[in-house]
């Protein structure tokens, strides 16, 4: 019995052994598979034609940059929306969204009656002040002469001090409305007031039509100045603490990103919002009034300059959505290897495992060419 149970074990380990080596010999097939898949091996003919350049590691100084995201905006005291003080009927305007308009330019005009009687009231309390006043200098005469009473004197200055005040009222009154009340007179009194831009800019919105009487708490048009045009940046925890004000900002479109505006940051905020995104204000070193405010913008941030190792944009080839080199192992035979990329600049890529290509020739001038090769010869 004790024999049979030795020769069953015996015959166990066997069908072990023969399993354990077929699993080893499939993987050193599968490596072997993975390596020969990798190589590409040239004909004299395809060396020629793919211009093949070898070259080693360069040393640069390449920046490293953060990409952010953000927006073209203003500042509040840059976006400014246009009332009245005194309400009246719309009569007309040529402003359309988009437009741009200068500092002092006539931009819309107003009727109503108040118009007329406030030039009344003033024309009027004008004359009778010119009285009072007369009077006032003539009680004060006598009185210094003790020829009238204190008592007339006094009433002769409360009511001068009193029209006085009046006048002054009615003065800034005409001039919120835009109404100059030195060169008011009867002859010159209108039922219309013309609104004027306070700034230069340009029309963002138009919230009025012929007819609409208009109050004081209505905004008929908001105009933005764009000559403090900001970029406003959304940075993340793990960001924020490399940024600081002074740094300069290279910004850019989706649609012109070759178009890049300089900034500088001026402000970052102390805060976290909901978004687990800190603010950071940045100012454009040149106004730009094709930029408009809400404008979606990338940035790039440069933090330092570090000399590293590197090859030319040129030697490195997308694979799968993973960046690869091909480095030479022999007459006309090259190698795909994946690498690991960091910041580029200038035409040239970071290595971040450079260490074990230090002694490599690497293929900087047609890697896309032996790419090809390799697919077509794995597509076989």
């Amino acid at each position: 019995m004790f024999a049979i149970l030795g020769r069953m074990l015996l015959v166990c380990l066997s069908i072990n052994t023969i399993f354990s080596a077929c699993s080893s010999k499939e993987e050193v097939q599968d490596t072997a598979s993975e390596a020969l898949a990798n190589l590409i091996y040239l004909s004299e003919e395809q060396y020629k034609n793919a211009a093949i350049e070898l070259g080693n590691l360069s040393i640069k100084k390449i920046a490293t940059k953060i990409k952010l995201t953000g927006r073209a905006d203003v500042p509040p005291q840059n976006l400014v929306s246009i009332s009245v003080a005194m309400s009246g009927y719309f009569r007309s305007s040529h402003l359309l969204p988009g437009m741009s308009v200068k500092k002092g330019e006539v931009i819309a005009t107003l009727e109503d009656e108040q118009y007329v009687q406030l030039q009344q009231d003033y024309l009027t309390t004008k004359a009778e002040f010119a009285y009072l006043e007369s009077e006032f200098k003539r009680q004060k005469e006598l009185n210094d002469n003790k020829a009238n009473s204190d008592k007339i004197f006094q009433q002769a200055k409360s009511n001068f001090e009193a029209k006085y005040a009046v006048l002054k009222s009615l003065e800034q009154k005409l001039k919120l409305i835009g109404l100059q009340p030195e060169y008011l007179t009867a002859d010159k009194i209108s039922r219309f007031i013309q609104v004027v831009s306070p700034v230069n800019g340009f029309v963002s919105a138009v919230h009025v039509n012929i007819g609409k009487y208009i109050n004081p708490n209505d905004v008929m048009f908001e105009i933005i100045d764009p000559d403090d045009m900001h970029l406003i940046l959304n940075v993340y925890e793990k960001d924020i603490h490399a940024l600081e004000v002074g740094q300069t900002v290279w910004a850019y479109t989706n649609s012109k990103r070759n178009e890049r505006f300089e900034c500088e940051i001026i402000l970052i905020s102390r805060s976290i919002g909901n978004t687990e995104a800190a603010e950071v204000n940045c100012h454009f070193k040149h106004a730009n009034i094709k930029l408009l405010p809400g404008t979606f913008m990338n940035a790039e941030v440069e933090l330092n300059t570090d000399a590293v190792q590197c090859v030319p944009d040129e030697a490195i080839v997308q694979f799968e959505n993973h960046p690869y080199l091909f480095v030479e192992e022999g007459a006309r035979i090259y190698k795909m290897i994946s690498i690991v990329i960091g910041a580029s600049e200038n035409g040239y890529t970071a290595l971040a495992n450079a260490d074990a290509l230090k002694n490599q020739k690497i293929v900087i001038r047609g890697a896309y060419n032996l790419l090809m090769a390799l697919k077509n010869n794995s597509d076989q």
